[in-house]
């Protein structure tokens, strides 16, 4: 028999994948480190599960035992009864599915009370309507910021490793969510933006969050360069100081400093309109970061078969043609694009070309 191969990480896709198959019946506890997706997986779930369930999100470091539930006397019957909170709505039918976000810096005692809800589908004394979905985040407890779990109730959850997403999955998730392209053209530009501090080399990395740097605020996340994608949208009213301190604020210093350039290039791009109308003569940028940039804002431009292959004759200009690749990917995994790439003649000429590169 052979041995199985895997690797000791799950994307954020496959993360969503374990908990809607096995989360009614066993608590996956997704760990990562901080900023790099984990609390949008509620919003995933419901997306894709629609509203059949009720969608419930725990703050569990800021909750107190009152916020869960409460014992309330009954004077007719000189007992206690047990009263749930409106959190987990509880008088709708409907089954649950519950993220107990950062869970594992929730206080002690409160853990001990979630033990019945991750083993049990209960709060307190309480069930959850058949079919309902538990899970937890929280980060790696080598990340120094508080995490940690009894043994006891760690035996009773699925604990799931999340990867950190590569340059090349964080472009196409960006490029859906309507990140600046200033930000997408500079995490391709430097793609070990989004290294992992776990990762071998990562000790000279400028950007990424390292639990080794004593009071490291800001540093390049998924989470934070999407935050950035806000103060970028607004430079030209905040202007250059404010708008770089912000960024500083939000990706680190270095981060700020080495995208500076990025948005001092982008006002000096030809337009979209020229490049689509005189594809073949417009200057191809000298900088790659500027050639990225044309590359990214093409994606919101391009709609018609006639403007994917003059665009494409743009793109077949490009010397890199790792850059073209950047472009092929995006273009075919774009909900934008997709649908004229596939049956573009151009397109379907450069991977017959280039299929070492894809």
């Amino acid at each position: 028999m052979s041995k199985v191969n895997f690797s000791a990480k799950v994307s954020i896709d496959e993360t969503k994948n374990i908990i809607k198959k096995i989360g009614e019946h066993l608590t996956p506890v997704v760990v990562s480190e901080p900023g790099v997706g984990k609390s949008t997986l509620l919003k995933m779930l419901q997306e894709d599960m629609g509203d059949s369930y009720d969608y419930i999100y725990v703050d569990c470091p800021v909750k107190d035992m009152s916020d869960i539930a409460m014992t309330i006397p009954n004077h007719e019957t000189k007992s206690l009864e047990y009263y749930v909170s409106t959190l987990f709505k509880l008088d709708s039918p409907k089954p649950k599915v519950i993220m107990l976000d950062e869970m594992m810096k929730a206080p002690k005692l409160l853990q001990i009370i979630f033990t019945r809800l991750t083993l049990e589908r209960m709060v307190g004394d309480v069930s959850l309507p058949k079919g309902s979905i538990v899970f937890a985040t929280s980060n790696n407890s080598s990340d120094g910021v508080g995490d940690s779990m009894l043994a006891h109730a760690g035996n009773r959850i699925c604990k799931v490793d999340m990867a950190k997403p590569e340059a090349k999955s964080w472009l196409i998730w960006a490029d859906k969510n309507d990140v600046s392209k200033v930000i997408m053209a500079w995490v391709a530009m430097y793609p070990r933006c989004l290294h992992s501090y776990l990762d071998g080399g990562a000790e000279d990395n400028p950007y990424i969050f390292n639990p080794k740097k004593a009071g490291q605020l800001s540093f390049v996340s998924p989470r934070s360069l999407a935050k950035a994608s806000y103060i970028v949208n607004v430079r030209d009213e905040l202007g250059e100081n404010a708008t770089m301190c912000a960024l500083a604020g939000t990706l680190g210093e270095s981060a700020a400093r080495d995208m500076s350039a990025f948005l001092a290039i982008e006002k000096q791009l030809p337009s979209m309109e020229d490049v689509l109308k005189n594809p073949k003569t417009v200057k191809v940028p000298d900088e790659v970061s500027a050639t990225l940039m044309l590359m990214f804002q093409a994606l919101d431009y391009l709609k018609t078969q006639d403007d994917m292959s003059k665009f494409m004759e743009f793109v077949n200009r490009v010397a890199s043609s790792e850059i073209q690749a950047i472009f092929f990917s995006l273009i075919l995994s774009s909900s934008k694009t997709v649908r004229i790439a596939r049956n573009n003649n151009e397109v379907k000429v450069w991977a017959k070309d280039n299929h070492q590169l894809m």
